[in-house]
């Protein structure tokens, strides 16, 4: 029997999402198919119902969705709950399991794609949105030697900190306020670069041997991640890496089997770029 899966947004006709699933699920020989759906702005809710009724046993949620799959989920993992915000849905006995794995496919594409280990690494995380609080958890547990938070209101910045002082000291404030300062590992957690604008960022962030990191991508090289080159940064990479190691952690969460994904982003990557 073939297992029903799909990613629910709005808009969603851009997602990758079936075709990493199909590769994954050709790969590991699992029987299900996977499906891009748009649900109304106001009628995600429904659209689930919909979607259980008719046999679908998980879900990928994307913008603008992962707080409402929050607020619907009748339970949650960990690291959905401090991400307060839900990617994953899994559909078991009635029951709807939250997750979310974007902190995972982050930190894992850092570690495995990249070889840009956290440990002992001073990390600056630009914004203050449900993108960078979801990553928060998964960051610190690689034992960094510091992490900042640093956006454009510094109170949204501090209030996120103190949300996570339970695991670490964080520290926060404004764009400005990380001068003077120097990082090993920069992420772009802001949308600036879906806006095609830069940010306020002061010179000198970027330490020797530095990897700047936008979580978002495109064909070519994001408007941050031309930024950060300009500015001292080695290394840099943009997200797509992230997008198939979140959709590995997920497709674990539903069948207990995690995907290679090298292959998977190779071909993504040649895809974008033509």
């Amino acid at each position: 029997m073939t297992d029903l899966y799909a990613v629910f947004g709005n808009p969603i006709a851009h997602s990758k999402s079936p075709a990493i699933h199909a590769a994954f699920a050709a790969a590991t020989g699992q029987p299900l198919r996977y499906e891009a759906r748009l649900a109304p702005i106001d009628g995600f809710t429904q659209a689930i119902a919909d979607f259980v009724a008719a046999g679908g046993k998980g879900a990928n949620i994307t913008v603008p969705f992962k707080e409402e799959a929050f607020r619907l989920s009748s339970r949650l993992s960990e690291r959905a709950a401090r991400a307060g915000a839900v990617n994953t849905l899994a559909f078991k006995a009635g029951e709807i399991l939250g997750d979310n794995t974007d902190g995972a496919g982050l930190v894992g594409d850092l570690t495995r794609n990249l070889n840009c280990p956290l440990t002992g690494q001073r990390i600056l995380l630009l914004g203050a949105g449900g993108a960078a609080r979801g990553v928060i958890a998964p960051l610190l547990a690689g034992k960094p030697a510091a992490l900042f938070i640093a956006n454009r209101s510094a109170d949204k910045a501090v209030a996120l900190a103190h949300g996570f002082a339970d695991l670490a000291t964080v520290e926060a404030g404004s764009f400005a306020d990380t001068a003077g300062r120097r990082f090993d590992l920069v992420i772009n957690a802001t949308s600036a670069s879906l806006a095609g604008a830069s940010l306020a960022l002061p010179p000198g962030l970027f330490a020797g041997d530095s990897l700047a990191y936008d979580m978002m991508y495109g064909k070519g090289e994001t408007p941050f991640l031309s930024q950060a080159r300009e500015q001292g940064a080695t290394r840099c990479a943009d997200g797509l890496g992230m997008l198939v190691e979140q959709a590995a952690e997920a497709f674990l969460v539903w069948r207990g089997v995690r995907p290679e994904t090298g292959r998977v982003l190779a071909d993504l990557r040649r895809t974008l770029a033509a």
